[in-house]
């Protein structure tokens, strides 16, 4: 069974930070590109942030310079600091490979994705 636990979202004051964790099996972790998305009330999920095994970066135009994207591959997890918060990045957050991991469910080839952490931002 595939696992990808986020954490760490919470309600903050825009300007606030918060740091989420993503723990993820061993198998799905190691040597895989891995990448945070998120998903905007009312909009599609989109690619935020992710990150090579060699530590290379890439970030949406929107949250560069404020959202930083980091591995742990002993522990595999995968982590997203995120200052300078604003409204608009609330939105409940998902890890996952990239791209995303497909699991068969009902005869179908889908996209797996875990419960996500939920990120409100205030004004």
């Amino acid at each position: 069974q595939v696992q990808l636990v986020e954490s760490g979202g919470d309600l903050t004051q825009a300007g606030g930070s918060l740091r989420l964790s993503c723990a993820a099996d061993t198998i799905l972790f190691n040597g895989a590109t891995m990448a945070w998305y998120r998903q905007k009330p009312g909009k599609q999920r989109e690619l935020v942030a992710s990150i090579k095994k060699d530590d290379i970066t890439e970030y949406l135009d929107s949250v560069e310079g404020r959202f930083t994207i980091t591995r742990d591959n002993v522990r595999h997890t995968l982590y997203l600091q995120m200052d300078g918060l604003v409204p608009e990045d609330t939105g409940v957050y998902y890890c996952n490979r990239k791209p995303p991991i497909k699991v068969i469910r009902d005869d179908r080839t889908q996209d797996y994705w875990g419960q996500g952490t939920q990120v409100t931002v205030s004004s």
